[in-house]
């Protein structure tokens, strides 16, 4: 049986890491922290990338406007394998647009490594690392149009609240557990 682990950004990965990068393409990849341009992918930007997903899940940090504090994860198959198989974040908090859009917990698989069961298992062990946080009800949220995401979280317990333009929004109640913490 495959096996999913979360693990915090580390740059011990970076083949791994630049290789799931490079599998994503131009694609938007949820849960990695990117937002705009396409990722610099050579050492000194996966360096300056490992070190801000480390300080936004920091309590102590200030974030910029529009912004909320989050640990972020990378999805692999095993603790010990170098292989990065896509992406999670938890945002520790909700603004206006993750409340409406975005939710708690964003991930994203890959593409060659989709249909293999990895993103439910990410998702569960995000759940118990959002209770450890003090979130109380988690927001996950998928396109409207995406069927396998909204499995995916109706499989981990996620209870349909409404759709909002093109936005599934599912609110899950976690459990306290025992995954490896990402950050």
């Amino acid at each position: 049986m495959t096996t999913t682990a979360l693990v915090p950004p580390s740059l011990d990965r970076y083949d791994g890491w630049a290789a799931c990068v490079a599998d994503f393409g131009a694609a938007h990849m949820d849960g990695s922290g990117y937002h705009g341009p396409p990722a610099d992918t050579s050492r000194e930007g996966f360096a300056s990338y490992v070190a801000e997903r480390l300080l936004m899940a920091d309590p102590a940090w200030e974030p910029p406007e529009g912004r909320v504090p989050c640990s972020f994860a990378w999805i692999v198959e095993g603790p010990g394998s170098p292989d990065v198989l896509g992406f999670l974040a938890i945002r520790h908090r909700l603004n206006d647009f993750l409340l409406e859009q975005g939710g708690h917990v964003g991930y994203a698989v890959r593409p060659s490594r989709r249909r293999e069961g990895h993103a439910g298992r990410a998702l569960a062990l995000a759940l118990p690392m959002c209770a450890r946080l003090g979130i109380d009800r988690v927001l996950v949220t998928c396109d409207d149009d995406n069927v396998a995401s909204a499995r995916t979280i109706e499989r981990n317990g996620g209870v349909l609240e409404d759709v909002r333009g093109v936005k599934r929004r599912y609110w899950v109640t976690p459990q306290p557990g025992e995954p490896a913490s990402p950050a």
